[in-house]
């Protein structure tokens, strides 16, 4: 159990933390020195480096999450689930399905916009991308606040 609360645990800290420093770090960084070109050719670079370990992520929180949920509290068979593990869950495909948009659509545009150097296309599909991960980061906060403090404040 101790593993998948490991793996569970860091590959959220991968994905949230990543998401948080790129939204509230990373992103002012390049509007103060980067000329739009430039901006949306590194956050083509950024995600390309990105989004795999977001996969890996995904994978792992639902792999070791659903393992837990098992294992450790019986599963859907259990009528006396703690409700902040329901909550978790739902929230979590949430934001995995947010991702999944980002990833298969607007940054798909994104990158073929900065292949054709079509800066109006690439900064449209950057703003849907900032607006997403923006709630996503969100989401996940709130996720960590339920992961370690749900059992005490939600019954």
């Amino acid at each position: 159990m101790s593993i998948a609360l490991g793996l569970h645990v860091l590959s959220v800290v991968v994905w949230v933390g990543g998401m948080f420093f790129a939204y509230l770090c990373l992103r002012p960084a390049a509007v103060e020195v980067l000329e739009p070109p430039l901006r949306l050719q590194l956050w083509v670079a950024v995600f390309r480096r990105f989004f795999p370990f977001v996969w890996a992520a995904v994978i792992l929180i639902l792999g070791a999450g659903y393992w837990m949920f098992f294992a450790r509290f019986g599963g859907f068979e259990n009528p006396n689930m703690p409700l902040y593990i329901h909550i978790m869950q739902g929230l979590g495909i949430v934001m995995v399905l947010i991702f999944m948009h980002v990833f298969f659509a607007p940054y798909r545009r994104l990158r073929r916009a900065v292949e054709a150097a079509d800066w109006p296309a690439g900064g449209k599909a950057l703003a849907q991308i900032r607006m997403l991960v923006g709630l996503n980061t969100t989401i996940g906060l709130v996720v960590v606040a339920i992961a370690s403090g749900g059992r005490y404040l939600i019954h």
